[in-house]
């Protein structure tokens, strides 16, 4: 291969195992280094970010000890901290294994930047790639996996990236800065929104269903394929020809549009946020990249080694300056410039998206800060040549889109993942319910473990099940869809109302076919995630109907959630309109607290009562009950029970209620 076809693959590669580390360490910080919404947000916000201004001490590192012996020192331990994180035990070991393979990571991006002048097409096919795989592997990604498929599929990808990358290391081509810089603000626009397979899928889902701002799940030959046209046409934008002229104005005004809508929180608008944001991303890219073409470097002409040079001192016996020295002062070049500009892009990353996401504990507005990281990067594209040529030749366009037309064509013969509800013709005599804070897919030991969540809800053999903290795409926590991996599992059916956005909030998932759906937003209480009341009517069959409402109370900290609570209450009883009545959730009140006597007020009975006491949170040693199921008069309960499990910060609770 070429050297520019190995710098690239290289570079691609490299990206993909960065990111899966980057998906472990953002979590891990929240889940094993402190807790969220305990641990103060500015003390988990100060670890994250500290690891990424250490690296800002790279780039003078890389250029003392030597470009290639660093770079590839620090390719092995990146790739040795990814495979070690799918050993790791979680906990502890996992942070630490997290925080080295993101040190290592950011060092060998610096190192890289000294020797590839032009990365948009080794950084666009690697944040694409990653966003594939992502998606083939129902955002479950392999970092997370064990056994024989995934120990085979994370060996592989580090053995190829240290192969590739063992190639020796050249000087870097003329230019470059601008597009290192836009390396971090890419990955966190894509990871955001513009390549989240999670985010594009639960965008797909809000249009599905009878509305009112509710996700529901594909109907059966429905095939989501909004992830898939993303990935095509963010590559197109990236690997293109930049355009002239006002042109040139397209793709970062479609980025700055994009951004917008995704900022609004509007669930509609998610899906043209995510088809927007993807171009204009690509097209910011291919803008930076490019050079004048006076500067461009010849292709036809091979590179011509610069022998040692003697430099001579008044004095002192001639020294060798080495041929990389020299070829550092080639106009244009500016040594350690492209390397510095990768590292503080990361450190852009890290900043917004510690800032956008903390703003859920902290309280302030965060709209602005993906609409100012889009502006940011539209500016620093629009701030090169206006006449200009890119990297990649035609043939490359041609390669990507036929490319983008393989993806396409590959995600349209996946399952769509619908599961057919259950029709009896004789309705139960009785359902079993279980109510879980799941926590976002993440247990007590730090590791995202969907599958140990599905065994603990399946082994209560539920009929309805009850979800809060449920992520559907959130880049802080991964990217993954909690939800959709939960429902695959379990074989039910769902309906998802947010909360704090549309890609967080809570769910009712079932075997009986659920319809009727609403929610109702609940006045803010101090608690910035938000809360709402998510009502579902499944049917039993035979006429029979059950009405369900899910719900999060989110009180102040050292609060009752009286309001909500009252909110709540009145709104399930509007809703259900007579049928038997079940209110389920993570309710942040104890029995006999004022939060939770306002819905014994309204009517409501204990379902879990005779089993107390039955705590529930912390799951390693339970001190409180404040998962709950209350239901309407004339309903009885049995078999009250919350199993233990660390698969979560809560246990489940599950009780089983026979109808009137």
């Amino acid at each position: 291969m070429r050297y520019r076809h190995l710098s690239t693959a290289a570079l691609a590669l490299g990206i993909v195992v960065l990111t899966d580390v980057l998906r472990v360490f953002l979590p891990s910080v929240i889940t094993i280094f402190g807790q969220a919404a305990t641990t103060p947000a500015e003390l988990l916000g100060a670890f994250a970010l500290g690891w990424f201004v250490l690296a800002l001490a790279f780039p003078p590192l890389v250029r003392r000890l030597g470009v290639r012996p660093v770079t590839f020192a620090a390719a092995v331990a990146l790739g040795g901290a990814r495979l070690a994180l799918t050993a790791a035990p979680g906990g502890r070991t996992q942070l630490w294994l997290a925080t080295v393979g993101l040190l290592a990571g950011l060092l060998w991006l610096a190192g890289t930047a000294t020797t590839t002048g032009r990365p948009v097409p080794g950084l666009a096919l690697g944040i694409a790639l990653g966003a594939v795989v992502h998606a083939v592997l129902g955002t479950y990604d392999l970092v997370w996996r064990g056994g024989p498929v995934g120990w085979a599929g994370s060996v592989a990808l580090v053995a190829v990236f240290l192969v590739v990358a063992a190639r020796p290391a050249r000087q870097a081509e003329p230019g470059g800065a601008r597009a290192w810089l836009l390396a971090g603000p890419a990955l966190l626009l894509t990871g955001l929104v513009a390549l989240s397979p999670a985010a594009a899928a639960t965008a797909a889902s809000y249009w599905r269903g009878p509305g009112g701002g509710l996700s529901w799940p594909p109907e059966a030959g429905d095939v989501p394929t909004l992830p898939a046209w993303a990935v095509g046409i963010f590559l197109l934008a990236a690997l293109a020809r930049p355009p002239r002229g006002r042109w040139r104005l397209a793709g970062p005004l479609a980025l700055v549009v994009g951004a917008v809508l995704f900022a609004t929180r509007d669930a509609g608008l998610l899906g043209p946020a995510v088809v927007l944001t993807a171009a204009g991303t690509g097209a910011c890219l291919a803008l930076a990249d490019a050079v004048p073409p006076a500067a461009a470097p010849p292709v036809a002409v091979p590179p011509v080694a610069v022998p040692p040079v003697a430099v001579p001192s008044a004095g002192a016996a001639p020294s060798v300056v080495p041929s990389s020295a020299a070829a550092s002062s080639t106009p244009g070049v500016a040594p350690g410039r492209p390397g510095l500009a990768a590292v503080l892009g990361m450190l852009l990353f890290a900043v917004a998206a510690v800032g956008y996401y903390a703003a859920y504990d902290l309280g302030y507005p965060n709209a602005a800060v993906p609409v100012a990281m889009a502006g940011l990067v539209a500016a620093v594209a629009l701030g090169g040549p206006r006449r200009a040529t890119s990297t990649p030749p035609r043939r490359w366009v041609r390669g990507i889109a036929a490319a983008g037309g393989l993806v396409v064509l590959v995600a349209t013969g996946l399952p769509s993942g619908a599961f057919a509800p259950l029709r009896p013709g004789t309705p139960p005599a009785a359902v079993r319910v279980v109510a879980y804070n799941i926590r976002m897919g993440f247990g007590l030991d730090g590791r995202f473990d969907p599958d140990g969540l599905a065994r603990v809800v399946a082994r209560e053999r539920p009929d309805v099940v009850v979800l809060g903290e449920v992520d559907r795409g959130w880049l802080l926590n991964g990217g993954h869809d909690t939800l959709a991996l939960l429902a695959a599992r379990l074989r039910m059916s769902y309906v998802f109302a947010p909360a704090a956005d549309p890609l967080w909030g809570d769910a009712v998932l079932g075997r009986f076919p659920l319809a009727a759906a609403r929610s109702e937003r609940l006045a803010p209480a101090g608690a910035p995630t938000g809360a709402q009341a998510l009502g579902v009517t499944v049917d039993l069959g035979g006429g029979v109907r059950l009405a369900v409402v899910a719900t999060h109370l989110q009180p102040p900290p050292g609060r009752e959630p009286v309001a909500q609570a009252r909110a709540v209450a009145a709104f399930a009883l509007r809703y259900a309109a007579g049928l038997p009545l079940v209110v389920a959730g993570d309710l942040n009140t104890e029995p006999g607290a004022p939060g939770y006597a306002e819905f014994t007020r309204a009517g409501l009975v204990d379902a879990l009562a005779s089993a107390r006491p039955l705590p529930t949170s912390p799951a390693d040693e339970p001190r409180e009950q404040i998962d709950h199921v209350l239901v309407s008069a004339g309903m009885r309960a049995a078999d009250p029970v919350a199993p233990r499990s660390i698969a979560s910060d809560h246990l489940p609770v599950a009780v089983t209620l026979a109808l009137p």
